[in-house]
């Protein structure tokens, strides 16, 4: 991996390492057991500045490039992925769309809370009607004065409850489909004031709080349990003008770029939990013995982690390129895509691989593969189904190749004619 990272990559990526073994890896199964948001643990990465590792230090970030985060969000999902999907969604989702599309005085009034990790962000897309059909958005925002007046609802929010500000898209221009939605910053206090003002993070008192936004219960979800997951609900809520974001009609447009970025957010959460559950496994069969003889030496073993592990390398390619290729301003929504669909299921296979080759110990939660391995499940589905990777990848090759054959044509029709003899 020298080919993408620098010794600064290494020394962030040790770093955060260091902080998971110490910190989450002791406390990973109770809070998974009992649903509990990591508050103490995340105050502790705000201080590190892990919530926002691409944020230029003038707004309050680290000043570091797209891998660098990358390599966060993989290296936090070995010890757990709820910790690890709680960066995520806050830096591509919360806090990227702002920093991508907002003015300047939305990013001087929103992002350096956001990126100080002293309030958490979301991303409010996901409707009833509306989850792969991102286009069939329901939610609606009319305009009421020098503002707008938004109603609907989203679910599957990440961060909806402990989270301060969010992005959420809304219909301004019925009977349009794609280009009558917009987006919109919007504010709400966290569920739990009281706690984050003992905790010193959490909760800005300052911030423009829009009456007639909530969270709704949290889930009590199969995998990422301690992360919060809500739905987001918007009652007459008046948004004054300047907090939408960007131009009216281009909601859509800007969040189909937020989760070409997110997707390699979630490729590298996949990654690290397949890495997580690999090293569990190697350890694992190394130390016990069937047959008299360790569960290594059997060949079928080897061979099994020998593909996990080879697949891993593949994957942590793609994820890397596709993040190189952001970093250095060139297009990248087909190798995100590939990556997220290579990765998030590799961790399926990954985490299932590992809980065989353990047998009966893997099923139990004596280990964290059976955790890893319902973690994973989620990756599958999230930032777009596998279904919609396969579509976002063929459609980007048939307008690849369409493009090739009229650059082809052009350059026929650009040809001197040469005359006979």
């Amino acid at each position: 991996m020298n080919r993408y990272l620098t010794a600064e990559h290494l020394a962030l990526r040790d770093r955060v390492h260091r902080f998971g073994k110490e910190a989450i890896d002791p406390v990973s199964r109770e809070l998974d057991e009992s649903g509990v948001f990591p508050w103490e643990n995340i105050k502790t990465m705000a201080e590190m500045g892990l919530f926002g590792v691409p944020v230029p230090k003038e707004l309050g970030g680290m000043g570091l490039d797209y891998l660098s985060y990358i390599l966060v969000v993989e290296e936090l999902a070995k010890f757990d992925a709820s910790h690890s999907i709680t960066v995520s969604a806050h830096t591509t989702l919360g806090l990227s769309p702002i920093l991508s599309f907002g003015t300047d005085a939305q990013k001087e009034r929103f992002i350096p809370p956001l990126a100080s990790g002293r309030v958490l962000g979301g991303f409010g897309l996901t409707e009833p009607g509306a989850g792969s059909d991102a286009g069939g958005t329901r939610t609606r925002a009319e305009r009421d004065g020098d503002g707008y007046r938004i109603n609907g609802s989203k679910i599957f929010i990440t961060n909806a409850g402990v989270g301060e500000i969010f992005v959420a898209t809304a219909v301004t221009q019925p009977g349009v489909g794609a280009k009558g939605i917009s987006s919109f910053i919007v504010c709400k206090p966290t569920v739990d004031v009281e706690g984050a003002e003992r905790l010193g993070m959490g909760h800005v008192p300052d911030l423009p709080f829009t009456d007639g936004v909530r969270a709704g219960e949290k889930e009590d979800k199969m995998g990422w349990r301690a992360s919060d997951t809500r739905e987001l609900h918007f009652e007459d809520a008046w948004v004054p003008a300047e907090q939408r974001l960007g131009e009216e009609g281009q909601g859509f447009t800007n969040f189909m770029k937020t989760l070409d970025a997110g997707r390699i957010g979630v490729a590298a959460l996949s990654l690290g939990l397949a890495e997580g559950a690999l090293q569990s496994a190697v350890r694992y069969t190394a130390e016990r013995q069937q047959f008299g003889q360790r569960i290594w030496d059997f060949q079928q073993v080897q061979f099994k982690l020998a593909e996990i592990a080879t697949d891993i390398e593949a994957g942590r390619h793609l994820t890397y390129h596709a993040a190189w290729l952001k970093d250095n301003g060139q297009p990248y929504g087909k190798e995100a895509a590939m990556a997220k669909l290579f990765c998030s299921e590799l961790s399926m296979r990954a985490t299932m691989g590992a809980i065989q080759v353990m047998g009966g110990a893997g099923y139990t939660n004596e280990y964290p593969v059976e955790r890893m391995m319902r973690d994973a499940k989620i990756c599958e589905i999230g930032e777009g189904t596998s279904e919609i990777q396969k579509l976002v990848i063929a459609r980007t090759m048939l307008s690849e190749l369409m493009a090739e054959m009229n650059d082809d044509t052009g350059a026929r029709q650009r040809e001197p004619a040469v005359a006979g003899s």
